[in-house]
């Protein structure tokens, strides 16, 4: 674990520094490696300058938690925000880009799986989960409706809100076995996996002719 140097810096980068620190320590150890005096030697601060803009540990854990599913979110949310082509690769280029690196990653799946581990028994950890995951699913039925709409068809909410959770578990399992074990995938056979998948729940076309 490398020390960092102390600079002095404004107040919202020093918590984003400490916050990178924690996700640091936990990617490396798990949440046993996650101690104050291991983030303060990994940030190069001292325990009373964490303290003095997190007044407890867990504070801080629930803001590495929220910066890591916020970072997520604004990956998949890439596909909207530029929107480029059709409403139908829109939703094609959301699919790939949670199938694919930077999302697609092992330090990503160890962060996720050591917050998660703590959503059911940290109410303030749930309420972030929570937060994220309709977050998460609002952006796909977002994606969707547009995607059916430019096709001419009129999906009620109710339907979309369906259709949202189904792709979510989907792209959710792959993403998981993609960023634990990607070698035992071909190139893009998670992408293709993913594709076909979304293709079947919502009959639109994803894959390039």
């Amino acid at each position: 674990m490398s020390r960092k140097t102390f600079r002095r810096v404004g107040d919202a980068e020093r918590r984003a520094d400490l916050i990178e620190a924690m996700l640091d320590c936990i990617a490396e150890g798990g949440m046993q490696h996650a101690t104050v005096r291991e983030v303060a030697e990994r940030a190069g601060v001292s325990g009373g300058l964490i303290r003095h803009y997190f007044e407890t540990k867990e504070q801080l854990l629930h803001a590495a938690y929220q910066r890591t599913m916020a970072v997520m979110l604004d990956i998949g949310a890439a596909a909207e925000e530029t929107g480029e082509g059709s409403p139908r690769y829109r939703l094609r280029d959301f699919v790939v880009a949670c199938l694919t690196p930077p999302m697609i990653d092992a330090r990503r799946l160890s962060l996720w799986a050591a917050f998660v581990a703590m959503a059911r028994i940290d109410p303030a950890m749930g309420a972030i989960h929570r937060e994220n995951y309709l977050a998460y699913r609002a952006l796909i039925e977002r994606l969707l409706a547009g995607a059916c709409s430019a096709e001419g068809r009129q999906e009620t909410p109710d339907r979309l809100a369906r259709l949202a959770i189904e792709i979510n578990a989907v792209l959710d399992g792959l993403w998981l076995e993609g960023s634990l074990a990607a070698d035992l995938f071909e190139h893009d056979e998670l992408l293709k996996a993913g594709l076909h998948a979304v293709e079947a729940i919502t009959g639109l076309r994803l894959e390039e002719e």
